[in-house]
């Protein structure tokens, strides 16, 4: 099966200059944990709800005074949407991470495919051992 045959195809992005708070409540209102920082045609990082709690709220920022871009994952991890779901599953194993943003032949953000895509589909032997290795005890990294 595809990466393509799972995802997520509707993106929606948010500025780096918007506030936490506005990007929380956007997360809220479309029941997503991350959101795509920059555009289709550039990005520039991802936010997640781990961000804003870990980030911001653990380090007592001010959320309608603290901007996405400064809290951030600078780094993303992408995958192919002609991989096979079992590349999408290693990627999200090795960087012990949850969802993964998909881009298209042009190498513009497509989709995005998670681990409870994958749980969907009902592969429980896959489902489980991404599970297993994203939930293993891990080095913080920004």
């Amino acid at each position: 099966m595809k990466v393509k045959d799972l995802m997520t195809q509707d993106v929606d992005f948010i500025k780096p200059d918007t506030f936490l708070k506005e990007a929380a409540i956007k997360m809220r209102d479309m029941n997503v944990g991350v959101l795509p920082v920059g555009s289709k045609d550039g990005l520039l990082g991802i936010l997640t709800d781990r961000d804003i709690t870990i980030r911001a709220a653990a380090e007592g920022r001010d959320p309608s005074k603290t901007k996405v871009k400064d809290v951030m994952t600078r780094e993303v991890a992408v995958v192919r949407e002609e991989s096979d779901i079992h590349e999408a599953a290693n990627i999200m194993e090795e960087k012990q991470i949850r969802r993964l943003l998909v881009i298209d032949r042009n190498e513009k953000i497509c989709g995005i495919i998670s681990l409870g895509d994958i749980a969907v589909e009902r592969d429980k032997n896959l489902t489980g051992e991404i599970l297993k290795k994203v939930s293993e005890p891990s080095e913080p990294n920004r």
